[in-house]
């Protein structure tokens, strides 16, 4: 499962909607080995762990390592766009400043206000998905956990991370380590136990017509698989949204983009097949099987016995569990610093008068999480995943896609330290398969219309811009405010070595 978008750019730094100060701002001390671990901490949490019985069953077999790899794919094509606009915006902000430098010459803060609402729904989400991962895997524990009692203990699970937050935490730096450290004991606490009772007869064993590609449950499996595929890899993108602490960033952030998706490629790879190679693909697709919704666990049991099961499910619950607060307090942020740059509703700008903390936005967005988390656990993690792909796909995706083709037009002289590899190829392959995904979410989630409720989102969040344009008295309603500040913006230089 990734993690929060980062934060949009703030003032004093490239990107946020004042001119930087003289002195002060961030430092760019993180490296390409740093970079890379980020991005590749933010992409696996408890999400592998919750999706490869979700792919199984969109395939309907072994064949579902395709999903991975077209989600590998997608995130390859995208991230390559990520990677050209960070390094020629390498401030701090992600996605709200490329769309704002983008669009701002036709609609003003429209786009970066409509990414941070859209924000405020698909971050919680996101989190969401972690503790519905958190009640499933808590069953192989708890077996005759009801489905009422799962319910209490995910709200409450919820609570406990805003508690939490609510008070203001220090030495974040020492949780996110942990949390780093025990997903990856899990992960290969799981491929290392999968490999010693490997059997390639289960791993490689397909189902009649697998691979038929004129069948429409094909491609149907092949876009849920690709929606999956992409939840899993969501994340890649983390350090583009810490351009202003990121070294050499021209030539840092695009690495640290493409290396992060490779390794985690590789990780998922070995997780899948490995899981294939232990557990009948079929237990996973059988919703009464409790393979279905802790496969981890089943694996261990299976080939270290139920001590090293229940060791491993603990490590499990403590990676979905600092997940969601780790996502929670920098998804928190994001309404705040846009509402502290005159981007967003002035009341998220507050900070919380002992602990300075942004208080409007823990709580909204707690409310969101816990809203999604009965969503999932009442329909199923899949719709749940459909829902969030599609708030995402229209004002991230799609937009800043073409986004990179509004700055080539309209700044041609931006430097562009790194500019995207068969341009515009990857773009066009990562447009295609972000409409695939939004194409096809009815189509997989029968009568949950995703697409409608994203659209109505969108829909409500262009109403809000009105709202608030009307009230800061802005596009449409007042002046267009033009800034090109990194046309001027000097080349970013690296920290010397030892500083």
């Amino acid at each position: 499962m990734s993690g929060s978008p980062g934060r949009p750019g703030s003032p004093g730094s490239p990107g946020g909607f004042d001119s930087p100060p003289p002195t002060g701002g961030f430092v760019r001390r993180v490296g390409l080995f740093q970079a890379t671990a980020i991005n590749m901490s933010q992409m696996c949490g408890i999400g592998p762990f919750v999706t490869i019985p979700l792919m199984v069953a969109a395939f309907g077999g072994p064949q579902a390592v395709i999903g991975f790899v077209a989600g590998a794919v997608l995130a390859l094509c995208d991230g390559l766009v990520w990677a050209e606009l960070g390094a020629s915006m390498p401030g701090s902000g992600g996605s709200y400043v490329y769309l704002r430098q983008a669009f701002q010459y036709r609609t003003g803060r429209l786009m970066p206000f409509l990414f941070v609402w859209t924000a405020m729904l698909f971050i919680p989400l996101i989190m969401s998905t972690g503790v519905v991962g958190f009640v499933q895997y808590l069953g192989y524990l708890a077996p005759d956990l009801t489905r009422t009692q799962g319910d209490l203990v995910g709200l409450g699970i919820v609570a406990l991370v805003v508690m939490l937050l609510w008070r203001g935490i220090e030495h974040i730096a020492r949780i996110t380590a942990v949390m780093w450290a025990v997903m990856i004991a899990s992960v290969v606490l799981v491929i290392a136990a999968a490999a010693t009772d490997f059997s390639p007869h289960l791993a490689f064993t397909y189902p009649a017509r697998a691979f038929d590609l004129t069948s429409n449950h094909f491609w149907l499996g092949f876009a849920a698989g690709l929606t999956i595929g992409i939840y899993d890899y969501l994340g890649y993108n983390t350090t583009a949204y810490m351009g202003a602490e990121i070294k050499d960033p021209g030539r840092t952030l695009p690495r640290s983009i493409l290396f992060s998706i490779l390794g985690i490629m590789a990780i998922y790879l070995l997780l899948q097949i490995g899981t294939l190679g232990v557990i009948d693909w079929r237990r996973m697709a059988d919703p009464h099987d409790i393979a279905s919704t802790s496969v981890a666990s089943a694996v261990l049991e299976e080939t270290w016995g139920k001590g090293a099961a229940d060791t491993v499910t603990v490590l499990i619950l403590i990676t979905a569990f600092a997940s969601v607060f780790t996502g929670l307090l920098g998804g928190s942020r994001v309404p705040y610093d846009a509402a502290r740059d005159r981007v967003f509703f002035r009341p998220y700008e507050k900070l919380h008068p002992r602990h300075r903390f942004p208080t409007l936005g823990l709580a909204t967005m707690g409310v969101i999480t816990a809203i999604g988390f009965l969503i999932g656990r009442h329909t199923d993690l899949a719709t749940l995943i459909q829902l969030l792909t599609t708030v995402m796909v229209i004002v991230q995706a799609l937009a800043q896609i073409l986004a990179l083709s509004v700055l080539r037009r309209r700044q041609p002289a931006l430097r562009r330290p790194y500019r995207m590899w068969l341009y515009p190829l990857p773009g066009i392959l990562a447009f295609a398969g972000w409409c695939v995904i939004y194409g096809y979410a009815d189509k997989n989630s029968p009568g949950r219309h995703p697409v409608e409720w994203s659209l109505a989102w969108l829909a409500l969040g262009c109403v809000a811009f009105l709202i608030w344009a009307r009230l800061e008295k802005v596009w449409p309603f007042g002046e267009k405010e033009v800034t090109e500040e990194y046309l001027t913006v000097p080349a970013p230089e690296a920290e010397p070595a030892g500083t």
